[in-house]
């Protein structure tokens, strides 16, 4: 895995400098269209067809994608395809968030619950989170009934486990030891 994410780095960074001189949300939406695209089996055995051509999987590309494209887009794409660098499309689309994220100041946090968090709830609990990370943070909820209560938070490579079964698994150890 890190093998892929060493040779999707120059990719995200390249990309990443031509959508700084554009619209760099516009650029993640597509890029997040076309990692999901590329990771479909259909598309990948006819990418690796030697019936079709090249230009013909670029096409099938953007085609399959909903996001308005600049011309850069297709060269992008073409580069990849010509490449046979299709796979690294979801490393290159979470490295280029990643970028995105550090030029806003930003975090993607994980939070996952017991329960569904929603309103006010959730809302305060980003805030508490953000003032404890020191960047704005975007927040993605997972429901896991396993946890029996509480919350569990990942943010980069940080995790903030405060839920029941994680207590009751340290309460176990300490009994046990």
């Amino acid at each position: 895995m890190a093998e892929l994410a060493t040779i999707a780095r120059p990719y995200a960074e390249a990309l990443f400098g031509v959508a700084e001189g554009g619209d760099v949300a516009a650029w993640s939406a597509l890029l997040q269209e076309l990692a999901q695209v590329a990771l479909l089996p259909e598309v990948l055995s006819v990418a690796t067809s030697p019936k079709v051509t090249h230009e013909q999987v670029v096409e099938l590309l953007l085609a399959a994608t909903k996001s308005p494209q600049a011309p850069e887009a297709k060269n992008f794409v073409q580069m990849l395809v010509e490449n046979h660098r299709l796979a690294l499309l979801p490393e290159i689309a979470k490295q280029f968030e990643e970028l995105k994220n550090a030029r806003e100041g930003a975090a993607d946090a994980l939070i996952t619950s017991a329960f569904p968090l929603e309103g006010q709830q959730l809302a305060d609990l980003v805030a508490g989170l953000e003032l404890k990370f020191k960047c704005k943070l975007k927040p993605t909820v997972k429901i896991d009934p396993t946890l029996i209560g509480g919350v569990s938070v990942t943010v980069g490579d940080e995790v903030l486990d405060g839920s029941v079964r994680a207590r009751l698994a340290s309460m176990q150890t300490a009994l046990t030891a």
